[in-house]
């Protein structure tokens, strides 16, 4: 039996409790000091709570650790600034412990007391302290498969992916060993549940008066509520290596910012200029692209183009945007490994440009761009943005001269709001729903790129039948995780299963250039311009906020007999797709498009647009400026050859132009002045 101890407390209240190890009497511990009782008894009350935040805050440890060693090193992260790191990550951690361990502080600061009756515990707290471990245990896991994949915490990329419970969750399921990780986690988290059972008896047999608790829950409510006011989710991104802030960043915290951001004002966020100076800078920049500015007296940016002789005419165009398709796989582009030779070889039949840059790392931030001309507004694509119907759209350009118009995808079309946007804005839309017979193979995200492209050529012969031009829009989904493909393609490099990227990429490659050959024995083929292009990089790599090595993509025009082979090597970017495609057509047109035709437009002084999570960039003469949150501003020199960056002094030349474009667009866009 333990020695029970009473201490008067003011006002009347006191404290019982067994003294089985430690004693309140300084008797049984001559010449110590006395602790405060009440203390004590906060102490013993909390314990378990206490406990709960050290080990979440190990496990942030351990998972900053275990990223650095798998990527942080890669993206040239020193083991030194592990230094200011941990203790960065470790103080970020403790400010998201206050919020997830409310609940069991609310608990304990509540809960009256009990005499325990048996060894084990109440259910609640051991049940709680189950869940509570094995969902950080597994989310763990799932921030390092995620780094894997993004090269950072959690971010839009996340909160966009939660949209979509079905594909992603059927992705993971697929991808990787959720039932072998689940049971490590639950494993551990049974262990630890076990271990607290002992530790929350004795916290709750601490008879703390409802005042002193009620005291204890306020000072916990007030570090809270600090926390809010005062601690901001990015208080630590101080590195230039974009990397290691991600390491420093706690990946909870980091989704919620995520989430707030998703869709947000750009004036509240980002740095702005008076709207009449913006319009004279883009009217400066866009002036060398040709066409009369009809609108300007209205705060538009709409261009005149007359018709171009000599232009191609009213081909039919099949624009196929690629899903990954990035140019560190092609040797056109430098690359040692040879996985897109179909590509290769069309391209080199047709015409191929050679410095070809995406808006952004998603799918649809390239249909954005391809489809839009519009930069990359942050931090949402206008196709996930209410108000985005009758936009000045490739489609409704082409529209106006007779074409019908139609976007074909792979998968569920419901997915990135695709189907609604084309919908929208004039397209006859089909998806994985309209394909008439049995697929090939087909995933979570969608059929085979065999069977698009099926589709896609019955429908070709549709639209011819009804005498007018058609444009086609294909987006492919095959070269995505998790990888599975149909056997009989292993002698070209394509694995059913287990093949990864590789086998994703050769199997694109492959689909696209039996796709240009089957289409040879159709009567439409004549008279069809084909346009491949990616609609964003493999993956996300690197330590800088823009890593724009991983922004190149292919980009080629085929139509044999019509448009002779040959090589385009100046900058563009995917919003220039859509004005050159009008300009080789050789067809007049009115549009308000950012995008500049790269055939016909000088070389020096392009811009490149690009968005990577909350940041968007401007790159013009081997500038770049980078416009973040709270109006920050960065400007870099960028060495592409060498892949390297410098640091410029702020308020550089293009800092301005760079707001230009974003901040213009947001306001064409939110005033419906796009269309």
């Amino acid at each position: 039996m333990g020695i029970q101890a009473s201490h008067a407390f003011p006002g009347g209240h006191s404290l019982s409790a067994p003294l089985e190890r430690t004693s309140l009497d300084t008797s049984l511990n001559p010449g110590q000091p006395t602790p405060s009782p009440i203390l004590q008894g906060l102490a013993d009350r909390f314990r378990p709570l206490l406990l709960l935040a050290a080990w979440y805050l190990g496990l942030g440890v351990l998972l900053r650790l275990t990223l650095w060693l798998g990527f942080g090193r890669e993206a040239q992260v020193p083991a030194s600034s592990l230094l200011w790191v941990l203790p960065a990550g470790a103080v970020s951690d403790v400010v998201q412990s206050l919020y997830f361990l409310l609940p069991l502080a609310l608990y304990l600061g509540l809960k009256s007391a009990r005499k325990p009756k048996r060894t084990w515990g109440p259910a609640v707290p051991a049940i709680a302290t189950f869940l509570w471990t094995l969902g950080w245990l597994f989310m763990a896991a799932c921030e390092y498969f995620f780094f894997e994949e993004f090269n950072a915490r959690f971010n839009l990329v996340s909160v966009n992916y939660l949209m979509y419970p079905t594909e992603v969750a059927g992705d993971i399921w697929s991808e990787y060993p959720v039932v072998k990780i689940l049971a490590v986690c639950a494993l551990l988290a049974g262990l630890t549940a076990w271990k607290f059972q002992s530790l929350w008896a004795r916290a709750l047999s601490v008879p703390l008066s409802l005042r002193i608790r009620s005291l204890a829950l306020a000072a916990y409510g007030a570090l809270l509520f600090l926390a809010i006011a005062w601690i901001p989710t990015n208080l630590f991104g101080v590195s230039a290596n974009r990397v290691t802030n991600e390491l420093a960043a706690n990946g909870p915290s980091s989704f919620f910012r995520a989430l707030r951001t998703s869709e947000i004002d750009y004036h509240a966020y980002y740095a702005t200029r008076p709207p009449a100076e913006n319009l004279k800078r883009l009217e400066a920049q866009l002036s060398p692209g040709g066409g009369t500015f009809t609108r300007l007296a209205e705060g538009r940016l709409d261009r005149q183009f007359p018709a171009r002789p000599g232009g191609l005419g009213k081909m039919n165009v099949i624009l196929v945007s690629s899903e990954s398709f990035g140019a560190e796989f092609s040797q056109l582009y430098g690359s040692t490994r040879n996985w897109t030779p179909e590509f290769d070889h069309f391209a080199q039949k047709g015409l191929w440009f050679r410095h070809v840059y995406a808006t952004g790392t998603r799918t649809v931030r390239g249909l954005e761009a391809l489809t839009t001309s519009m930069p990359p507004v942050p931090t949402e694509a206008v196709l996930r943005r209410p108000g985005h119907d009758g936009m000045a759209t490739l489609g409704s350009v082409l529209r106006s001269h007779g074409y019908q118009t139609s976007f074909l995808y792979g998968g569920y079309g419901y997915f990135d709001n695709m189907n609604e946007f084309f919908r929208s804005n004039g397209y006859e839309v089909l998806d994985r729903t309209n394909l008439r017979t049995k697929p090939r193979f087909e995933n979570i995200w969608g059929v085979s790129d065999e069977d698009l492209f099926d589709m896609a050529m019955t429908h070709a012969d549709e639209r011819t039948a009804k005498g007018a031009p058609f444009f086609i829009h294909i987006m492919n989904t095959s070269n995505h995780k998790p990888y599975t493909f149909r056997s009989g393609l292993e002698s070209i490099g394509v694995k059913a299963s287990g093949g990864g990227r590789e086998s994703g990429v050769r199997y694109a490659d492959f689909a696209q250039g039996q796709f240009l050959r089957d289409a040879e024995s159709h009567a439409w083929f004549k008279d069809t311009l084909f346009i491949i292009v990616a609609d964003h990089g493999a993956r996300v790599y690197g330590r800088q906020e823009i890593p724009l090595k991983t922004y190149e993509i292919p980009l080629m025009f085929y139509a044999p007999g019509r448009l002779a082979p040959r090589r385009s090597d100046g900058l563009m970017s995917q919003i220039d797709l859509a004005p050159t495609l009008m300009g080789l057509l050789g067809l007049p047109y009115t549009a308000p498009w950012f995008g500049q035709d790269a055939l016909n437009t000088p070389e020096s002084g392009r811009v490149l647009l690009f968005n990577h999570n909350d940041h968007v960039a401007l790159m013009k003469d081997g500038t770049l400026s980078i416009l973040g949150l709270h109006g920050s501003r960065v400007s870099k020199v960028y060495d592409a050859e060498k892949d390297r960056y410098q640091l410029l002094p702020s308020g550089t030349a293009h800092d301005d132009l760079a707001v230009a474009y974003y901040q213009t667009a947001y306001e064409l866009f939110k005033a419906k002045k796009y269309n």
